[in-house]
């Protein structure tokens, strides 16, 4: 009861909110572009594998939401899935990669070899949009943290252009080729848990 003792009705309104079935369409028609995301972020075929799943689950049975958010609500959960997975800290400045992965496309290898926390405030800010702001919160550190591993992830991706390592742009259907097949049998499994 509310305080005019009406009785309150919280149960959610019908078609307003996206359901699992339409987080299940997202993630299937999105595919290559979040899990580009989910890889760009987590740097690792195997982490980004687990990342989309989770995100799939999280977006899936999370609190409900609009269905014109759906879709940013997807990106976000691989985005807080990723950070789950991986921590990136202001103190990871040394790369694990020491060169490019000739096997992916330039630009990709080239955002790869990144550090870790560079490589989030990167994909997060620069390729995501998201506000400085924002990074931070979620990053859990200091505005001025992602504003100074961003510049060193942008100054460093245009060193690699300029040396001819990666090419100006970034075309997410193009990325996947290679993993295409593994993560179609991955999908439906999770669709279904």
């Amino acid at each position: 009861m509310n305080i005019f003792g009406a009785k309150q009705n919280n149960a959610p309104l019908p078609g307003l909110y996206a359901t699992s079935t339409d987080f299940c369409r997202i993630f299937e028609q999105d595919m290559d572009r979040l899990y580009l995301l989910s890889l760009m972020l987590t740097g690792d075929h195997e982490l980004a594998e687990k990342c989309f799943v989770a995100g799939l689950e999280t977006s899936r049975s999370g609190n409900p939401v609009f269905k014109e958010w759906a879709q940013s609500w997807a990106r976000r959960s691989i985005v807080q899935n990723a950070i789950r997975a991986v921590h990136p800290r202001p103190t990871d400045v040394l790369s694990s990669r020491t060169e490019l992965d000739r096997t992916k496309p330039a630009a990709l290898a080239a955002i790869l070899l990144l550090p870790t926390f560079d490589r989030f405030a990167y994909v997060l800010s620069v390729l995501e949009g998201y506000p400085l702001q924002e990074c931070a919160l979620l990053l859990n550190c200091r505005r001025d943290q992602v504003n100074t591993a961003r510049l060193r992830a942008l100054q460093e991706v245009v060193n690699s252009v300029e040396r001819g390592d990666a090419i100006k742009s970034i075309n997410p259907e193009s990325q996947l080729l290679q993993d295409r097949g593994r993560f179609h049998r991955v999908l439906p499994l999770a669709a279904t848990a």
